[in-house]
Parts: structure tokens; sequence; C-alpha cells
């Protein structure tokens, strides 16, 4: 009995994740969020109609799913920043690279549920509170940072927090919807911006 649990978890995390990734695929094919049917992303996942709803209630919570698949990553990332011990400017060049790549990466997920947010409320509740813990973490280092003597003494924690993970989600947004750009070139911008603001230096 154990065995068969076991074995119908795994079938079932494994027909989750093929709707995830079926999605993902379709949106940077170019699919638009709010036109894409769940027919085709059943289709493109292998599975039938019906036997979505058995994984997800609807496409809203696929959505859900979906970016917190991303978000995981990119919360790693900055953890590595916000609970590091060393030389907290360097710590932030390190993590910013690998955050703005993630988030390019999955760009076409990402501005879908950007743009949900604007018309669908529960999606930005989700995302809104998303981004609330990336500023709630960003705050608790900026303060850390300024008890040890080590950054701006001047700067307030929680708007500068504010306006340096929102200045990042637009701005990876903005270069997700160009579909070009130089993104090692926006690295560097939103680096020299995160370690002035809290350092006070490049």
């Amino acid at each position: 009995m154990a065995t068969l649990k076991v074995q119908e978890s795994e079938r079932r995390a494994a027909v989750e994740r093929s709707i995830l990734a079926a999605t993902e695929e379709l949106l940077i094919e170019g699919a638009s969020f709010p036109a894409l049917k769940v027919e085709e992303i059943a289709r493109r996942a292998g599975i039938g109609r019906t036997a979505f709803y058995f994984y997800f209630r609807d496409k809203r919570e696929l959505l859900v799913r979906l970016t917190e698949e991303v978000a995981g990553a990119l919360w790693e990332q900055a953890d590595r920043w916000w609970h590091g011990q060393g030389d907290g400017a360097d710590e932030l060049r390190d993590i910013l690279g690998p955050i703005v790549r993630l988030w390019l990466r999955h760009g076409a997920s990402l501005s879908a549920v950007v743009q949900a947010a604007g018309y669908d409320d529960e999606v930005r509740d989700f995302w809104r509170a998303l981004a609330a813990r990336f500023v709630e973490g960003t705050r608790e280092r900026i303060e850390r940072e300024q008890a040890a003597g080590r950054a701006e003494p001047a700067v307030p924690p929680a708007e500068t927090a504010f306006a340096l993970v929102w200045m990042t989600e637009r701005a990876c947004y903005q270069h997700a919807q160009a579909g070009s750009g130089d993104a090692e070139a926006l690295i560097e911008a939103l680096t020299g911006i995160w370690v002035r603001s809290v350092y006070g230096r490049l």
C-alpha cells in the first residue's frame, strides 16, 4: 500500500511538472496567458483537458504555481546576501547577476503574472505578497549593515528596500517585454544602483 502511494505521488508530481513545463513553453513561444486555453496546455503536456483539473483548479492556480517555482530559485540567490556574513557589497554583486538572469530566463512566465496582477485581484495580492518577502529580507540586511557601520547611515531601510526591489522587478519586466537588449548591461546598471544605494560606493 505504501509503495502504491509513493508511486501515485511520484506520478502526480511528474504530470504537474509536465503541465508547468508545457505552460512555460507556450508562453515562451508567444502565447498570451489570458488567451491560452486549457486544451492547448493539456495537449502539450500529453494529457486530456479533463485530467488537467485533477492537478490544478484553474489557470490562475497554474500561474501561481509556475511563479512560485521561479520565485523559489530567486529566493535562494537573494538569501545569500540577506544572510551573508562576509563583505555585503561583494555578496550583493555576486547575487544580482544570477537573479536578473533567472528573471529573464523565465521572463515569459513572470511577465504573465505581472500582467495578470493588473486585472486579477488574487494574482495581484499574491504578487505583492511575494515581492513583500523580498522587500523584508532586503530591509533586514540594510539594517544589519547600518548597525555594523558598513552601510549608508542616512538611508531609510524600509523605503530603500521597497524602491530597490520594485525597481528591479520593473526593469526586468520591461527588459523581458522588449525581447532584446543587453542583459549584462542591465545587470551592471542594477548592481551599481543597489550597491551605491546601500553602501554609498561602487
